[in-house]
C-alpha cells in the first residue's frame, strides 16, 4: 500500500539550512498538490544553536506536525543524538557524513552533504542534495522537485539558469546516493489536489493579510520574537495613500501611537509577544476607557519574563482577557489554524470598529512559523466593517447613555474629551458614583455587539466533551478522531472566539458532565475561564515549549475519562 503520510525532520545548527530544507520541501510538495504543514523550533541566538524543522506531507489535510518520524536528517552529531529516538521503527536516518560518523545500521544513510554540493559548483546546494535523497526514499519522481526548483529560481537574473542547473544536479546526486543504499520507505501516493487554488503561508502572514483585507490603515510595532515578521510584512506591504507603518522605539510607544491613530479615525494595529503585551496594559486600559478601536496581536511564547522566546506556549490567555487594572475584560480571538489566522485578522479589525474598543488577537509561536497550504480566500466574500461616526452638530454627548454611540472624528463636529479618567457624557473627568456605574455598565454592555462568533461541534449528545483552544486545535482534533474511531463516546466543541464566546457553545458545555481542555500552559487557563462560566472543565496541560503529540494526548484523554468514570461521572 502506498504511503499516504510522510514526516521528515531536519535537525542541525542555525545557519546550516535546516529551515530552508524543510520549507523548500513543503513548497515543492504543495505545488504538486499535496497537503503540507511545517513546524520549526530554534534557539534565541541570531545564528547558531540547535535548530530543527519538521515537514509533514500527506494526501489529506494535515492536522498536526506528526508524532514519529519517517526520516530524520541530521546535519550534525548533536542533532542525531537528540532526535534519533523520535524515528519510527521502520524509519530512516540520513546524516551528514562529512560532519560526523555513526555506526552502520540497516536504517542509516550517510552522505557528505557539503562535498556533494561542491560537485555541482554551488556550495549552497546541500539542501537539494538532501531533497534528492528523500525523493528516492519515497519513490517520488525528481521532476516534482525540478519543477519547484525552476519556478523558485527563475527570477529574471543572469545567474538563474546556473543556479537551477546546479540544484538539479544536486537532486540527482542525492538520489543516486540514496539508491546505492538500497533503503526504501515505500512509494508515496499520488497527490489528490485540493479543489480550488491553494496558497502556502504561515500564521503571521495570514494574520497580516486578513487585517489588510479588513482595511487596516495604520500599523506601529516594535520588533520582538515571534511577532517581528508581522511588522516586517507591514513595512513592505501596507503602502499607498492613507497608509502608515512605523517601527517604534518601545511597546509603550506602539500602543500609545495606535491609540492616537484609532482616536483619529484610523483602523490601527500593533503586534507583540508576552513581554511587550505586558507593557501595553495601561494603554489598553486607556483604549477601553476612552472607547477607541484598535487591535493588538499577541504571538504567545514561553514565559514569564524573557522565558522561552522561540518556543510555543498558550500562557497569555488570562493576561489577554484582563490586561489592565480595574474592571476590564477584552474581546479575544484565538485562531486555531493558519486559515483561521486570516479570518481572525479580519474579525479582529471588524470587532474593534463595531464596538469601538481594543481587541486582542491571540496567536502563538508554533502557528506563527507554521507554513501550511490553505484555500485562497475569496475576497468577494470578505465583509468589511467601519465604526459608526458622528456627523451631526456640536453639542454632542459622546458618552451619553448605556450603549454604543457614534464616534466623532477630529476635524469634524462633535468635539469631546477622550482620556483615561472616569468621565461624564461629554468626557469631562468625574468621580461621581452614578457616573462610574453608568460608564462601567456602558463599556461592558458594548460586548453584546460581538455576538456573531461561530463554533464547531460534533456528537453533541455525548456527556464528555473535548474542547481545545488556539493553535492546539489540530493536534487535539487528530486525537479526538482517533479516540472516536476507538469507540469512545466523546463530543467536540471549538471556537476561535474565546471572548465573547458563542452563547450556544457555552450553553451546550454547561450541560456536560465533563469538559476536557488540552492547553499548553501550567495553570490550565482556559479551563479556569470555562469554570467561571459554570462549566465542569478540567485541563490537560503541557509546558515543554513544544506542541502536543497526538498519541500521547489521546492516552491522557482516555486516562482522564477512565478516572472520571471511576469517580462516578457518566460517560
Amino acid at each position: 500500500m502506498k504511503k499516504q503520510d510522510f514526516v521528515v525532520r531536519f535537525a542541525g545548527e542555525g545557519g546550516q539550512g535546516v529551515v530552508t530544507s524543510a520549507e523548500g520541501l513543503a513548497q515543492a510538495m504543495a505545488q504538486s498538490g499535496y497537503h503540507v504543514q511545517t513546524f520549526s523550533t530554534f534557539p534565541s541566538q541570531i545564528r547558531g544553536g540547535p535548530t530543527w524543522t519538521q515537514t509533514r506531507i500527506a494526501t489529506e489535510t494535515v492536522l498536526s506536525p506528526g508524532d514519529e518520524l519517517d526520516v530524520l536528517v541530521a546535519f550534525n552529531e548533536y542533532a542525531y543524538e537528540n532526535h534519533k529516538d523520535d524515528v519510527a521503527a521502520d524509519g530512516v536516518i540520513v546524516y551528514n557524513q562529512g560532519e560526523f560518523e555513526i555506526d552502520a545500521s540497516d536504517n542509516v544513510l550517510g552522505m557528505d552533504f557539503d562535498e556533494l554540493a561542491k560537485q555541482t559548483g554551488n556550495n549552497r546546494a546541500a539542501n537539494f542534495v538532501v531533497m534528492g535523497a528523500l525523493a528516492q526514499l519515497v519513490e517520488l519522481p525528481l521532476k516534482v522537485l525540478e519543477d519547484f526548483n525552476r519556478e523558485r529560481y527563475t527570477r529574471g537574473r543572469p545567474s538563474d539558469q546556473q543556479i537551477i542547473d546546479s540544484n538539479n544536479m544536486a537532486l540527482s546526486l542525492g538520489s543516486v546516493e540514496a539508491d546505492k543504499s538500497g533503503l526504501v520507505l515505500g512509494e508515496i501516493a499520488e497527490a489528490v489536489k485540493p479543489e480550488g487554488e491553494q496558497i502556502l503561508v504561515n500564521g503571521n502572514i495570514a494574520i497580516s493579510l486578513g487585517a489588510t483585507a479588513a482595511g487596516l490603515d495604520t500599523f506601529v510595532g516594535y520588533p520582538i520574537s515571534p511577532a517581528t515578521p508581522i511588522l516586517l510584512w507591514m513595512e513592505q506591504n501596507l503602502v499607498g495613500e492613507g497608509k502608515f507603518v512605523y517601527q517604534s522605539t518601545s511597546e509603550i510607544e506602539s500602543i500609545t501611537s495606535i491609540v492616537g491613530a484609532g482616536f483619529a479615525g484610523k483602523k490601527a494595529m500593533t503586534s507583540t509577544a508576552g513581554p511587550g503585551f505586558s507593557l501595553m496594559g495601561e494603554g489598553l486600559g486607556l483604549a477601553w476607557m476612552a472607547e477607541i478601536p484598535l487591535v493588538v496581536v499577541n504571538v504567545q511564547r514561553g514565559g514569564p519574563s524573557t522565558g522561552l522566546p522561540t518556543k510555543t506556549e498558550q500562557s497569555d490567555l488570562l493576561t489577554a482577557l484582563y490586561p489592565g487594572h480595574g474592571d476590564i475584560k477584552l474581546p479575544v480571538i484565538a485562531p486555531g489554524t493558519v486559515e483561521e489566522c486570516f479570518y481572525a485578522g479580519i474579525m479582529a479589525v471588524n470587532w474593534a470598529e463595531r464596538y469601538q474598543g481594543p481587541v486582542v488577537l491571540l496567536s502563538e509561536h508554533a502557528m506563527s512559523e507554521r507554513r501550511q497550504n490553505i484555500p485562497r480566500p475569496d475576497m468577494s466574500k470578505v465583509e468589511i466593517e467601519k465604526r459608526k461616526t458622528y456627523e451631526g452638530s456640536n453639542g454632542y454627548l459622546r458618552y451619553d447613555g448605556f450603549e454604543l454611540s457614534p464616534m466623532p472624528i477630529p476635524g469634524g463636529s462633535g468635539a469631546y474629551i477622550a482620556n483615561g479618567s472616569e468621565h461624564d457624557a461629554m468626557g469631562d473627568t468625574t468621580h461621581l458614583p452614578a457616573r462610574h456605574i453608568q460608564m462601567t455598565e456602558r463599556r461592558f454592555s458594548k460586548l453584546n455587539l460581538l455576538n456573531d462568533g461561530n463554533f464547531e461541534s460534533e456528537n453533541e449528545s455525548a456527556k464528555v466533551a473535548l474542547v481545545p483552544w488556539g493553535g492546539s486545535k489540530g493536534s487535539v482534533l487528530a486525537a479526538y478522531n482517533q479516540l472516536v474511531n476507538e469507540g469512545l463516546d466523546l463530543a467536540w466543541y471549538y471556537s476561535m472566539y474565546v471572548h465573547p464566546m458563542p452563547e450556544g457553545m457555552l450553553a451546550a458545555l454547561r450541560e456536560k458532565d465533563l469538559v476536557i481542555v488540552p492547553e499548553l500552559n501550567y495553570m490550565g487557563q482556559f479551563a479556569s475561564v470555562l469554570r467561571s462560566e459554570g462549566i465542569k472543565a478540567v485541563a490537560i496541560t503541557q509546558y515543554t515549549g513544544l506542541p502536543f503529540k497526538v498519541g500521547e494526548l489521546a492516552t491522557r484523554v482516555k486516562d482522564l475519562v477512565s478516572n472520571s468514570v471511576a469517580e462516578g461521572v457518566s460517560v
